[in-house]
């Protein structure tokens, strides 16, 4: 299955540190089963492996590059996690967008599969309509033109203009 909103909520809850039962409450469980509904999302595969990723991301930050040693550590670590709509909005090209997008190890995986399939017509040209025969038949044309190309037929044409 796929990582649902609620699975997504959990699963952030837990990162910051609640315990299951909370951790429900907060995705949207019923208060009386959120208990319940809190183990059994504990151990479910998705929400796992989404921990699993955040807690790759943050142990990547934690480790700061030269470069990074700027205003990125004064940012609180829940601002870090999520999507920031300015740094989308500074790309001015949609390919740039797309490319970052699918590059964020926070983001879901579904959702940077989906990015990468939108960026594929920027990348890869997708054939024509026709297949192989139409393009045996363009190289034929192309190789038949030139020095040594066939004539044009000749025009009939009846005496005084009038076609025959």
């Amino acid at each position: 299955m796929a990582l649902t909103g609620k699975k997504q909520k959990f699963a952030q809850a837990k990162a910051k540190g609640m315990s299951n039962k909370d951790a429900a409450v907060a995705a949207g469980y019923s208060a009386a089963s959120a208990a319940a509904a809190g183990s059994r999302l504990a151990k479910d595969p998705d929400v796992l492996a989404a921990l699993d990723r955040k807690a790759k991301v943050k142990a990547v930050k934690k480790s700061p590059s030269p470069r990074a040693a700027g205003p990125a550590k004064s940012e609180p670590p829940e601002a870090q996690s999520k999507f920031d709509l300015s740094v989308a909005l500074s790309h001015d090209d949609p390919k740039k967008f797309l490319m970052a997008f699918m590059n964020d190890l926070e983001m879901d995986p579904k959702e940077r599969k989906d990015a990468a399939k939108a960026l594929m017509p920027f990348m890869h040209q997708k054939m024509g309509e026709g297949g192989k025969k139409d393009a045996q038949k363009d190289a034929a044309k192309k190789a038949g033109g030139g020095r040594f190309a066939s004539a044009a037929p000749p025009k009939l044409v009846a005496s005084g203009g009038k076609s025959v």
